[in-house]
């Protein structure tokens, strides 16, 4: 349905996104995981076409968008970060608004808007203004606006942002409905469980890069399934790191501040070997974190550093 070869964006000397390369199949979740500043928002707004890349092309259903917009933009729903609603307006006003803009009128508008508010879960308040809605109330409705027009490609950029749990976990269940009813989604988000909840396939970007990309057990693959073991110490130094590294069954090892972050199998092993290990150096094992095998394992694998660092 969509592919986008070899993408850069530049904003004077900064390099938003370099050399991003993926392809969106038809009936699938999407996910482009990455830290706040990867580069995912820049991407999405070049598909949508809000501006144009630098350097790349965007084809969707064979078209290139770059000659012409409007191929794309009349199958798509948008959901952008920021909330774009109007707050003196009631829910039901502002998808009216925003219905009208897709050229829906009349009756059509009226049972779409109806059925909007059933898939958001705002029956019972559709008809208040949007400044009295709790900010997942209105991260729902701008959900909406953009099913409005029933686009065959949603977009959802940090769709959860700032909201309590139950508006969280209502948006995640309206989005694998949607797709279970055949829509195409797009999700970006920082969270590593909710791509892990959503998507078939993830892209994984960082500093304006995809460093990582395939299905979940792809991804997880490339540290060989193996499962995390973090130890917090009151001090680390490149001797106990080399003598943890050299423990039979340890894969890689990654240190940030008082963390020692390994990888490996056999936990129950190895866990007694890095514990001795560590005893034998004089060092004060203040906690041990053990993780199995995830999408933020596979990021700090591959980057040395945490998702949301």
């Amino acid at each position: 349905m969509l592919v986008v070869e070899d993408l850069y964006k530049s904003f004077g000397n900064i390099q938003a996104v370099e050399d991003v390369s993926f392809e969106v199949k038809k009936g699938e979740v999407f996910g482009l995981l990455g830290p706040n500043g990867a580069g995912k928002s820049t991407t999405i707004s070049m598909i949508s076409t809000l501006f144009p890349p630098t350097k790349g092309n965007i084809i969707f259903e064979g078209y290139n968008i770059l000659d012409n917009p409007k191929k794309i933009r009349n199958k798509l729903g948008v959901v952008p970060q920021d909330i774009a609603l109007y707050p003196t307006l009631s829910g039901y006003e502002n998808l009216s608004f925003w219905g009208n803009v897709y050229g829906l009128k009349g009756a059509e508008l009226k049972k779409r808007i109806n059925e909007i508010a059933d898939i958001v879960g705002l029956n019972g308040r559709i008809k208040d203004k949007v400044d009295k809605y709790s900010g997942g109330m209105k991260r729902r409705i701008n959900i909406g606006a953009a099913l409005l027009h029933k686009p065959d490609l949603l977009i959802m950029d940090e769709p959860t942002v700032g909201i309590d749990p139950q508006s969280r976990n209502h948006i995640l269940d309206t989005v694998l409905e949607l797709n279970k009813q055949g829509m195409t989604i797009i999700y970006t988000s920082h969270y590593m469980e909710e791509v892990e909840y959503l998507c078939s396939r993830v892209c994984i970007m960082d500093e304006g890069k995809i460093i990582a990309s395939g299905t979940q057990h792809e991804l997880v693959e490339l540290i060989n399934g193996k499962t995390q073991i973090n130890i917090k110490t009151d001090k680390i130094d490149e001797s106990l790191e080399e003598c943890l590294k050299n423990i039979s069954g340890v894969y890689a090892i990654k240190t940030m501040d008082d963390i020692i972050s390994l990888y490996g199998e056999n936990v129950d092993i190895l866990l007694a070997e890095i514990i001795d290990k560590v005893t034998k150096y004089g060092r004060r094992i203040e906690s041990i974190d053990v993780k199995k095998p995830n999408l933020e394992s596979v990021f700090l694998h591959l980057t040395g550093k945490a998702l949301r660092d």
